[in-house]
């Protein structure tokens, strides 16, 4: 047979064909000329394709940066009516002080810049005599000073942060244990079923439901109908609404909303100080005051946008039942909001973990945690005997809960018992809830240390409550953040000789942050922007610790965290019911009412509506950011690769946070 022929075998069952010759030039060099006539086709259509999807890329990048940088040059435009008031006291100091430390690494970086082109950084020890200018004899004088004097002093200090930081990573660690440990034994608080019959109405104690508020207009008729709406007799509940509203209009509507359900039937009663001393403290002692407190036995708390399910009580209250040494039946809270954007999901995060680990790790093995001062039930016997509500801080909530560890009372954490409630969805509100968060603790531990160490508990419930509840939780842990990541990192990019190493600030913290995110493995895409974000809310967190600690003006602020008054679809569906229902009445109101213009006058005389706001410009998150981005250009320089981009990443961080593009964006 010829080599040019191609020998095609044909097989079919009835068929039987055997050979067939197709002669003609060979195969292969057909076949390479066919892919050698189409491959530049496919090769220009693959670039083409590739073209297509590269500027398809670009533009959305183009499209995303140029509405970015609008926001940004709107924001900074505006600075002069939304920047963030002058900080005052220590804080100005702090902000000095960044300030000065900015300029500072802006002229290294500067020097280190003509250095490097100079190369001056490469050559070995020169002679005096070799010296190439004023500039030359700078830089060699400071490379000089910063080895002798300056780098021994930023090592020592990045070891003892260094320390500190590993302390509190064990701590989060036996924490993670812990939390594993209940889950792997199934360990949670029981209800005595012998002692508590729930069908015999007899059974059912007197409780004692207070709903604190203050100028709440977008969140009050939500909470009162939820507490209204709690499965329990009527006759053995009573609900306060305590009402420190100042706004004329908002107390209007709070007394109309609790009449228009006491004509249903529901036991409630509305409350208003005239003198708003003491913020919810005061207000919480003012309601305990009453004459007819004597009758109940428990008390409830909830905050104005917290809405409890229905069966709230009857899961809460009969932990009580046979146990005569709890004082505190905590609940556990959910959130309505949590998706809502960027700022609601870290915060999801890190309350998730909070609830899952750190409240139901200490209630399981310790019986005592800090009340997070909402969705918990409280003896009224174990208040009394601990002192009552005390106006001295701004965490009266903790206050309570460690005067009452203190005198022997025991604690239970619920955590499949959930209260929706909301988050805040702009910095500022977080930022300011936050700013109470971190002082209050740091007031607390001040007052009650002596009492404290004169206490008859156990001497590890002291050790406890002084080294790991207030010291290492409140006070370390802020500490190190801010110290270690915000000012020793930087510093180090210009101090080659104290480099962190790279299992300090990577390894370590990934690692920390996915035990955080365990509680909430949905959030595993955000392990990265919560890292970051951790980082930038130290500077508030520092600042707040330092204020607290020595007791500085700032401490004793009290703003009530802004709610938007979101429901979950449930309550959305009962408001349309409500709505529909008193259609009609507000029709026939309307034909014995004033025009809708005048009407709208008038409110507007009378100041109902609020003022809208706008987002503001952070100053000492702006003044890191340059810091921070400074540093990951002299780490650039240096080719430092995991310090260059985290720096880079944690300083953009910043830069977003200052200027406020993270949360709710006002219009």
């Amino acid at each position: 047979m010829a080599p040019n022929t191609v020998v095609l075998t044909i097989e079919k069952p009835n068929n039987n064909f055997s050979l067939v010759e197709i002669g003609g030039p060979d195969t292969s060099m057909l076949l390479e000329q066919k892919q050698k006539a189409a491959s530049p086709k496919q090769f220009t259509w693959l670039l083409l394709l590739k073209a297509h999807r590269a500027l398809a890329c670009v533009s959305w990048l183009a499209m995303s940066l140029n509405r970015t940088f609008a926001s940004v040059k709107k924001r900074i435009n505006s600075s002069a009516d939304t920047a963030e008031e002058e900080p005052q006291g220590r804080g100005i100091r702090l902000y000095r002080f960044m300030k000065a430390f900015l300029f500072i690494s802006i002229f290294a970086f500067a020097m280190e810049v003509i250095a490097h082109f100079k190369k001056w950084n490469y050559l070995p020890a020169i002679h005096p005599s070799e010296v190439q200018g004023l500039v030359h004899w700078s830089y060699m004088a400071w490379l000089a000073f910063r080895a002798d004097y300056i780098a021994p002093l930023v090592i020592r200090l990045s070891q003892f942060c260094i320390v500190l930081f590993m302390i509190q990573s064990l701590d989060r660690m036996v924490l993670c244990l812990g939390c594993f440990w209940i889950k792997y034994r199934k360990l949670k608080p029981v209800i005595d079923e012998a002692a508590c019959d729930i069908e015999d109405s007899s059974n059912f104690p007197m409780v004692l439901v207070q709903i604190p508020m203050c100028n709440e207009r977008e969140v009050y008729a939500q909470s009162i109908g939820a507490a209204c709406q709690l499965d329990w007799p009527k006759d053995r509940i009573l609900i306060q609404v305590l009402d420190d509203s100042d706004d004329g209009n908002v107390q209007l509507l709070i007394k109309d909303e609790v009449s228009s359900w006491r004509e249903k039937g529901v036991n409630i009663i509305y409350r208003h100080r005239l003198i708003r001393t003491g913020y919810k403290a005061g207000n919480l002692k003012s309601a305990m005051s009453c004459d007819y407190v004597k009758d109940y036995e428990f008390v409830t708390i909830f905050d104005a946008d917290f809405q409890p399910n229905p069966d709230f009580l009857k899961l809460t209250v009969p932990h009580f039942k046979g146990n005569p040494d709890l004082g505190l039946v905590q609940a556990r809270w959910s959130f309505v909001n949590k998706d809502e954007n960027l700022l609601t999901r870290l915060q999801n995060i890190n309350l998730c973990f909070h609830f899952e680990v750190e409240q139901q790790v200490n209630g399981v093995f310790l019986n005592f945690f800090g009340f997070n001062g909402t969705a918990g039930v409280w003896r009224i016997k174990a208040l009394e005997d601990s002192g009552g509500w005390l106006e001295r801080t701004t965490v009266e909530d903790m206050d309570i809960a460690v005067r009452a560890h203190l005198n022997g009372w025991k604690f239970i954490f619920l955590n499949d018992v959930r209260v929706l409630c909301e988050l805040p969805e702009s910095y500022e509100a977080y930022k300011k809830q936050q700013h109470r968060w971190h002082s209050g603790p740091m007031q607390l531990f001040r007052l009650c240390l002596p009492a404290i160490v004169t206490s008859k508990i156990t001497v590890w419930k002291k050790v406890n409550l002084i080294f790991l509840f207030f010291l290492l939780r409140k006070l370390i842990l802020p500490f190190y953040s801010f110290t270690l990541f915000c000012i020793i990192l930087p510093l180090t990019m210009f101090i080659p000789e104290a480099e962190l190493p790279l299992w300090v600030i990577c390894y370590v913290p990934i690692f920390m942050s996915l035990l955080n995110i365990l509680p909430v493995p949905k959030s595993f895409p955000f392990l990265v922007p919560y890292l970051l974000f951790e980082n930038t809310m130290s500077v508030t967190k520092f600042n707040a610790m330092i204020s607290g600690l020595f007791q500085l003006g700032s401490a004793y602020e009290w703003i009530v965290t802004k709610k938007t008054g979101r429901s979950s679809e449930s309550d959305l569906l009962a408001f349309v019911e409500r709505e529909e229902k008193s259609l009609n009445e507000e029709k026939i109101q309307r034909r014995h009412s004033d025009s809708g213009l005048e009407m709208l006058s008038k409110l507007k005389e009378k100041g109902a509506f609020p003022v809208r706001k706008k987002n503001r410009i952070y100053r000492k998150e702006l003044v890191l950011a340059f810091l921070l981005l400074t540093a990951s250009a002299r780490s650039f320089l240096s080719a430092h690769g995991v310090h260059f981009y985290f720096l880079l990443f944690q300083g953009l961080s910043f830069l977003v946070v200052g200027l406020d593009l993270i949360g709710e964006q006002m219009s």
